[in-house]
């Protein structure tokens, strides 16, 4: 009776410390995306595969992306280790090119150079030139180790006829990684308490409550190793999203040998012409006319009233 008290005090126990475990999995500061750390890695769209290398612990996560920082400390009872910052950095490009096209290729053929992959490709149609040849479009994502960012940033932009926009982005993300980890270590401590009971167990009851607790332990312990992988390779491989914008869309626009833009500009022009010619007349009449005709005007009105008054006065005498 004593040993079953034991062995069910040691269960009880193994619950709390799970469910202990469990809250700080759920208090994690940073959002995550099950499905993305789980998949084994960044990928997708045409030319994407994995990135190699499981990072479950400190000593595993790669140099890349990461900034060593001075301070030191211990982690539950763990020896002291130096922090690293673990930095997730990204871009953002809207080039214009002469054809997107080729600006694809040459861009997918320096990413592989610098040991990157594409994530996603799309090239599409934006519009008809007056010729009736369609004028294409595209789009990417790729992923360049982060020591290698501004080299790709630079060979991709000089392949930009201009460069629209460019942004970069950077996010620590240490303490979300330092959070995983303390994490795994309460799990997998749990876990070889639970698998030492379960060793223990003679009933089959206790064996299955115990293989119950275990299998809810492991699948913490692989969520937060997706998670800690997820970091990792983010803080390792940098994203570039980029915008390729075809060079005959930046041009005026011409339908059939019609350009609004050059029409608008006519316009424009005839109207100006006309504001300067009224403005020519109104300047001139201000100047020349207005002065003149009050030194010429004021003397010879008077002058008109003056033959007219005598004209009055010698057809009254003859009358």
């Amino acid at each position: 009776m004593k040993k079953r008290f034991v062995f069910l005090s040691a269960i009880v126990l193994t619950i709390l410390v799970t469910a202990a475990c469990g809250l700080g999995a759920a208090a994690t500061s940073q959002p995550y995306d099950n499905r993305q750390a789980n998949s084994g890695g960044f990928g997708g769209g045409a030319g994407g595969e994995s990135v190699p290398g499981d990072t479950t612990t400190k000593s595993e996560v790669p140099s890349s992306g990461l900034v060593a920082d001075e301070e030191a400390g211990r982690l539950d009872g763990y020896d002291a280790i130096t922090v690293q910052r673990m930095v997730v950095k990204n871009a953002n490009l809207s080039l214009v090119v002469k054809d997107p096209v080729t600006a694809v290729s040459s861009i997918t053929t320096l990413t592989n150079n610098l040991e990157g992959f594409v994530v996603s490709s799309s090239v599409y149609q934006a519009s008809v030139d007056s010729v009736g040849n369609k004028i294409m479009r595209a789009s990417m994502t790729i992923r360049v180790p982060a020591e290698k960012l501004s080299e790709a940033l630079a060979q991709i932009k000089a392949l930009a006829v201009t460069v629209e926009t460019e942004n970069l982005t950077g996010e620590d993300v240490t303490a979300q990684y330092t959070d995983l980890e303390s994490q795994l270590r309460n799990l997998q401590a749990a876990e070889t308490q639970l698998q030492k009971i379960m060793d223990s167990a003679v009933k089959t009851e206790d064996v299955l409550n115990v293989y119950n607790q275990l299998v809810g332990i492991r699948a913490q312990i692989e969520q937060v190793k997706g998670q800690m992988k997820y970091y990792s390779e983010s803080a390792a491989m940098s994203a570039i999203v980029i915008d390729l914008i075809p060079d005959a869309l930046s041009q005026p626009i011409e339908v059939g040998g019609w350009k609004p833009a050059g029409v608008a500009k006519e316009a424009i022009e005839a109207l100006l012409h006309t504001l300067q010619g009224i403005a020519n007349v109104l300047i001139w009449l201000a100047i020349y006319v207005l002065p003149l005709a009050l030194v010429v005007g004021i003397p010879g009105y008077f002058f008109i009233r003056l033959i007219a008054r005598r004209l009055r006065k010698k057809n009254a005498t003859t009358a």
